[in-house]
């Protein structure tokens, strides 16, 4: 999208891949003035390539970038208080027997914080990243919007970004498919930079997130523990490793037989236990969500047209929605939803509008709250 512009400065988050290369481009063919910053959070030992090597791959690779494109370049050092912010909550989440996604968390805590801390200083009066999704007005309120690439659209981890963030963003990519942008970079001449693979799903795990959470947690499987593996009734059916390596949904890697499918159904962190079950249990019609925000509350509460995802690519789910007075939702699905996970995110859509979202919170009690609700 293009906003009225007159050579202004745009600040654009650089990772050094393909989408942030073909943001720099795309923006620059517009007539902006492109600013780029690189945020360095997490050292990786696959991003260092050569022996004795000072910065990671992906900001030599920015750097080199902006040389070639003659644009001005920066290079944040956020790796401390990305420690503190990002990883550590991660880390209490899964240690709480909850799901997270730290991608969610990420973008107003950090990452869009950091982009408009650094847009400020160096006069830029928009920010602009690599996200496959797009913004739109509408009665004075920036609402952001499913990409046109279904399966690379990232509208989902985006929506606790407030109206002031939303108002100063560029999403240049929104419009395009993943194949189209890598056709246009090979087009304008990065034929080796199209061609490259893509990041990580999380950004500062390489592999397992459970051997991630025994590298920081030192002492994770002295102070857990082995629990036991319960089913619906409290039978005792075997031994896990601990709570926190397990999620809601898990049928792979459970390490046990019972000779039929099982899934992990509920964490019980106070006693560290695990419920298996079937693909029957797994199933709602209700959730209980918390630490809502809402675009416009009002028109989101009384459409007839609300969805709802509980999870990144899963479908949307039709669903109404009713406030209850703690301050968390109860939102009953109107057709079959599976595995809804604490921790995880509810995201609310009208059509391909983003209106909301909450976190999803403990369903301890959640049918006797409908039963009250809705009675």
């Amino acid at each position: 999208m293009e906003k009225n512009m007159d050579r202004q400065r745009v600040l654009v988050g650089m990772s050094g891949g393909v989408d942030s290369t073909a943001t720099c481009l795309m923006l620059l063919e517009q007539g902006y003035e492109v600013v780029g910053v690189t945020m360095r959070t997490w050292d990786n030992p696959a991003s260092f390539s050569t022996p004795n090597q000072e910065e990671p791959d992906y900001i030599l690779e920015a750097r080199a970038l902006a040389h070639r494109l003659g644009i001005e370049h920066h290079v944040a050092d956020e790796r401390e208080d990305f420690r503190r912010v990002i990883v550590q909550n991660f880390i209490d989440e899964y240690m709480q027997g909850r799901t997270p996604n730290p991608c969610v968390m990420c973008n107003p805590l950090f990452k869009f914080r950091v982009l408009g801390e650094w847009a400020d200083r160096l006069g830029c009066t928009y920010m602009a990243t690599g996200h496959y999704s797009r913004l739109q007005t509408i009665d004075g309120y920036t609402y952001i919007i499913i990409g046109n690439d279904a399966k690379k659209d990232q509208s989902y981890f985006l929506w606790r970004l407030g109206q002031e963030v939303l108002g100063r963003l560029i999403f240049p990519l929104g419009e395009y498919t993943k194949g189209e942008v890598r056709a246009y970079l090979k087009e304008k001449g990065f034929e080796a930079k199209s061609a490259e693979g893509e990041s990580m799903e999380i950004c500062f795990i390489e592999g397992d997130y459970r051997d991630f959470l025994r590298q920081q947690v030192a002492d994770i499987d002295t102070r857990i523990g082995q629990g036991k593996f319960v089913d619906a009734e409290g039978h005792t059916l075997g031994a896990h490793r601990g709570f926190p390596y397990y999620t809601i949904g898990q049928r792979k890697g459970l390490e046990i037989a019972l000779g039929k499918p099982a899934y992990v159904i509920k964490l019980n962190p106070q006693k560290n236990t695990v419920m298996l079950g079937d693909a029957e249990e797994l199933k709602a019609e209700y959730m209980l969500t918390e630490s809502p925000l809402w675009v416009n509350g009002e028109e989101a509460l009384l459409s007839d047209d609300l969805t709802v995802r509980i999870r990144y690519r899963s479908q949307p789910i039709p669903c109404r929605v009713y406030a209850l007075e703690n301050g968390r939702l109860l939102v009953h699905f109107l057709s079959e939803a599976s595995a809804v996970t604490p921790g995880q995110s509810a995201v609310f859509y009208i059509g391909n509008r983003v209106v909301g979202g909450a976190f999803i919170a403990n369903q301890k009690g959640v049918n006797y709250v409908a039963q009250t609700v809705l009675k």
